[in-house]
């Protein structure tokens, strides 16, 4: 079996192999009730299909750099989740991203050289393998309504992730974009709590637009994506309450960064 490049792999990933039907012909998928790589991960991508459903939970970001992508931040210093246990188990109400819902499997491009995309899974998943209990992925050689559902989720989901990059893409073009910075105030330090790391909106450039840039990402349905993020940040200091409530919350510099990567 051709087993993708364990290295350059996106996050969640350990291993990524194709679905053959003549390798994993017996392979079946269980459901999981817990998500244990998702404890330690405190900011995962987001794509804006999600912004105004994922804006009620927690705060969107940008990740810094030249290539930025939105990110919903789950919790303010890393390795730290606020939503879920430490086995991975949702806390309670919690927007789920649908890179998370997607794992383990994925499209991805098996030949450098080609375009074409093909339906892969992490085989070190225990959701996927020659289970006697579980959903075929294949029925009579061909893929089972479950596998198609599976491959339409992330059909939708890289759909979703081109209409993201020309979001932020058209976010950089009009130099909306700068670095981000949160500063909250506790009694448990006498100085406040400084995060940066990030990128966000720069709610004076917008304001600032000429009226035929305003009208155009008001047009192209940008701006209750922009306004959805906006409101999101007001959600900080709730993520920063809450790893107080669980023990989780910084013990050292108040200043401390908030390293995102895709």
């Amino acid at each position: 079996m051709a087993s993708a490049p364990a290295n350059n792999l996106p996050i969640f990933y350990n291993d990524l192999l194709p679905l053959s039907t003549v390798d994993h012909a017996d392979f079946k998928s269980r459901s999981v009730e817990t998500a244990p790589f998702l404890t330690t991960q405190h900011a995962v991508p987001l794509t804006v299909d999600e912004f105004v459903n994922a804006q009620r939970f927690a705060p969107i970001i940008f990740s810094a750099g030249a290539d930025s992508v939105p990110l919903l931040l789950m919790g303010l210093n890393e390795g730290v989740n606020i939503f879920v246990d430490d086995e991975g188990k949702l806390r309670g109400p919690a927007y789920v991203p649908a890179y998370v819902r997607r794992y383990p499997w994925m499209l991805a491009k098996l030949r450098p050289d080609s375009e074409e995309l093909s339906l892969c899974f992490d085989p070190t998943s225990p959701a996927i393998g020659a289970f006697e209990e579980g959903n075929a992925l294949f029925e009579d050689g061909k893929p089972s309504e479950l596998t198609q559902g599976v491959l339409k989720f992330c059909e939708d989901f890289e759909q979703a992730a081109a209409r993201t990059g020309q979001f932020v893409r058209e976010l950089q073009e009009l130099g909306l974009l700068m670095d981000g910075e949160v500063s909250i105030q506790t009694p448990i330090a006498d100085q406040p709590f400084v995060y940066r790391g990030f990128r966000m909106i720069n709610e004076e450039k917008l304001r600032d637009l000429r009226g035929d840039q305003l009208r155009k990402i008001n047009q192209s349905g940008m701006l209750p994506l922009i306004h959805a993020h906006l409101f999101s940040l007001q959600l900080m200091r709730e993520i920063f309450e809450a790893q107080i409530a669980q023990g989780k919350g910084p013990i050292a510099m108040p200043e401390t960064p908030v390293p995102v990567e895709a």
